[in-house]
């Protein structure tokens, strides 16, 4: 695991946000669909806001290193024993298998669409949040955890 691909990808959540957010991509439909409005949004603590998202975004690209990454479940499988003549063999010969900026897309993506996306629907739903703000938000983390993903994996 490396951590500058973790920080890199912790960042992603706020790049790909200033993007989607934006009033000509989905900012103008977001707005309407929750009620925000400029004066609100200016009120908001921006530095409260910013920092939680940045250390959130960090816990959550720490997590998703073990989705994307697999060679963290062959050390698991030794119980963390690092010296462990077979798993160092076996690191040795597969260590660099899935490790590509494509597999760990195809994870994060996987992990955005089958279990983000179902979480926010169902928030969503229970909070009587129209679909067009559910797809927003989830089409936000889908695309986040995506590139996250590819940073993680690819970055060696």
């Amino acid at each position: 695991m490396n951590f500058y691909a973790i920080l890199a990808a912790t960042l992603v959540s706020l790049v790909v946000g200033f993007v989607w957010y934006n009033p000509k991509i989905f900012g103008t439909i977001w707005m309407n669909e929750t009620g925000m409005t400029e004066e609100k949004a200016k009120q908001g603590n921006m530095v409260k806001i910013f920092g939680l998202t940045i250390i959130y975004s960090f816990l959550i690209s720490f997590m998703l290193s073990g989705m994307v990454i697999h060679q963290v479940g062959a050390v698991q499988l030794v119980g963390g024993d690092e010296t462990n003549a077979s798993l160092m063999e076996f690191l040795k010969d597969k260590g660099d298998a899935f490790r590509s900026f494509q597999h760990g897309a195809l994870h994060g993506c996987m992990v955005g669409l089958l279990f983000v996306l179902p979480i926010t629907a169902i928030n969503g739903l229970f909070d009587q949040k129209s679909w067009k703000l559910i797809l927003v938000t989830g089409g936000y983390w889908v695309v986040t955890l995506t590139i996250m993903g590819a940073i993680i994996c690819g970055w060696k």
